[in-house]
């Protein structure tokens, strides 16, 4: 049986992969694709604890993982109704950590423990110190993706702009500082009042073949404050020692050198961000960060057409949950006491997110401590011994790399097939073996690349727009003694006229700025329109230079 969307080219590409992997894995694999076996396709899963080196893992890994993600795998799965069970699991879940953490509100009570709540203030003064003092006034920011009331295309700056600002109640306090600004007044001259809605609005997004992630849509309002708060709260954690920043590479970099000392354990946790509760936050912020944070969240969803009061403080799709659970991790983390060891942010202890490393001396202890307080942690992906790490992308087995290639879209466009065939090479890298093994896989993609676009070859720091290959393949030639490289890059933009926007819009989004949509390097007036996200119409080749 064929995978429908599939091109002939790449699924000969795919089955070759398997053959030449040749392990008992790579077998079964290649068995139940030909047998259309999808269900048991997307849910197999490896535990690198059970491999003994680096080569049989990889080989099994990537047997297993190229078809993971990718999204049209035809299963029997109902991946929406997947991510909407883990809502109201989660939503369960933070009910019962609530009950559990509201005597902890009012020290002295009969239900509460000395040594919790020694741990609650010890976690309490560590979060202060970060935060420092909560700032009366700060800038919003707009993000590139949906509010509650700008859908679909229509959520570029100006689109946002031109559209009726949401808000929920509680977050009335901002319509002060919002109407000092111009996309305030352009909203004002065009009679366009803050609508109050109730909360956000749940949806789902695609993530892999075996559910869909669960996402919130905000007011437009709250999300706007919520991403300017988000700001201030990564700065006072880059003080701290965690840099948001560059925090995925420094974790894969730790990550590699714990796999081979043993010294460190990664952790991930399930629905992170879904399962921090309300009374969590309350017990470890400082009562002015707190007020200004639950005045900006939305208190309720609309879920599946009605109207759900939140157990959980905030969610995926708040502007500021990612740095939340990033410092309440790391506040949690760093209260864990140890005579003998000494925990410092950024030494010891990397916290980005829900990815976290920490000493193996504690790692029992902040297993516990996370599970108290209502967080659940993945053991799948969590990893306290034995010689693979795994953090922010990054897979390691004693220092070697292996993380697998994952065909997340269905490669019909050269662009994309670019992309597989560059991935196929990234995971090979550095090997001579796997160079071998993914050689037959490797030319089956390139077999189904126009010849013209197939000759762009080029250094991998160039990225997707050229295939990536030794420098005595690179297509180039010399013009002024810079060389120039042969790549098939974006050439098309789908632009949106300014002429559709009032020129108070125009204005508003003039001072703001628009941080994105306009192409690097041309001044915003010479945009002639707004280039949204995917907004790559045509690709065409052409020459880039390179010293």
């Amino acid at each position: 049986m064929s995978l429908k969307f599939v091109p002939h080219d790449v699924e000969r590409a795919i089955l070759r992969l398997y053959e030449d992997l040749a392990s008992p894995t790579s077998l079964k694999v290649f068995l139940l694709y030909k047998s259309g076996e999808w269900d048991q396709l997307a849910t197999l899963q490896l535990d690198p604890r059970h491999y003994l080196d680096a080569e049989s893992y990889w080989r099994d890994a990537t047997a297993v993982s190229m078809l993971r993600k990718y999204v049209e795998l035809p299963t029997s799965i109902d991946r929406k109704a997947v991510a909407e069970e883990l809502f109201v699991q989660s939503e369960l879940e933070c009910l019962r950590t609530n009950k559990r953490l509201f005597p902890y509100l009012c020290p002295g009570l009969p239900d509460t423990e000395k040594g919790v709540c020694d741990f609650i203030g010890r976690a309490r003064k560590i979060i202060a110190k970060i935060l420092g003092a909560c700032p009366s006034e700060y800038d919003g920011k707009f993000g590139p993706g949906a509010t509650y009331g700008d859908k679909g295309l229509y959520t570029t700056v100006p689109d946002k702009m031109s559209s009726e600002p949401t808000l929920t109640s509680d977050a009335w306090p901002y319509l002060v500082p919002w109407c000092g600004t111009l996309w305030a007044k352009a909203c004002g001259s065009s009679g366009r009042a803050p609508l109050f809605v109730r909360g956000n609005r749940f949806t789902t997004v695609m993530k892999d073949c075996t559910k869909d992630r669960g996402i919130a849509i905000e007011p437009s309002i709250n999300l706007f404050y919520q991403l300017g708060l988000a700001k201030t709260v990564r700065s006072r954690l880059r003080a701290s020692g965690i840099n948001l920043e560059n925090g995925q590479d420094i974790h894969r970099q730790v990550a590699c050198e714990a796999s081979i000392r043993g010294h460190l354990v990664t952790m991930d946790l399930s629905n992170a961000s879904d399962t921090i509760c309300r009374n969590l936050v309350k017990l470890l912020l400082p009562s002015h960060w707190f007020e200004v944070l639950d005045d900006l969240r939305s208190k309720r969803t609309l879920f599946k057409g009605s109207w759900r009061l939140l157990e959980k403080f905030s969610s995926m799709g708040n502007g500021f949950t990612f740095e939340l659970e990033t410092l309440i991790f790391l506040g949690l983390i760093l209260a864990v006491s140890n005579d003998q060891l000494e925990l410092c942010a950024g030494k010891n202890v990397f916290v980005f997110g829900d990815d976290i490393i920490v000493p193996t001396e504690i790692a029992k202890d902040v297993i516990s401590l996370l599970s108290f307080f209502g967080m659940t942690v993945n053991t799948r992906k969590t990893f306290v011994d034995g010689p693979f790490r795994e953090s922010c992308g990054g897979d390691y087995f004693l220092g070697v790399n292996v993380r697998p290639h994952f065909l997340k879209e269905t490669p019909n466009e050269p662009q994309q097939l670019i992309s597989l065939a560059n991935g196929l090479r990234r995971t090979s890298e550095g090997v001579q073996e796997r160079r071998r093994i993914v050689h037959r896989c490797w030319l089956s993609v390139l077999d189904a690349i126009p010849s013209s676009i197939r000759h762009c070859r080029g250094p991998k720091d160039l990225g997707d727009i050229c295939l990536h290959d030794d420098e005595n393949r690179w297509r180039f030639r010399w013009r002024s003694q810079i060389r120039y490289i042969r790549v098939y890059r974006p050439a098309k933009y789908r632009k949106i006229s300014w002429q559709n926007f009032r020129s108070d819009v125009v204005l508003a989004s003039a001072v703001y700025g628009l941080e994105s949509g306009i192409p690097q390097g041309r001044p915003w007036g010479a945009a002639k329109g707004i280039i949204p996200r995917d907004s790559v119409l045509g690709y065409k080749l052409g020459w880039v230079a390179r010293s």
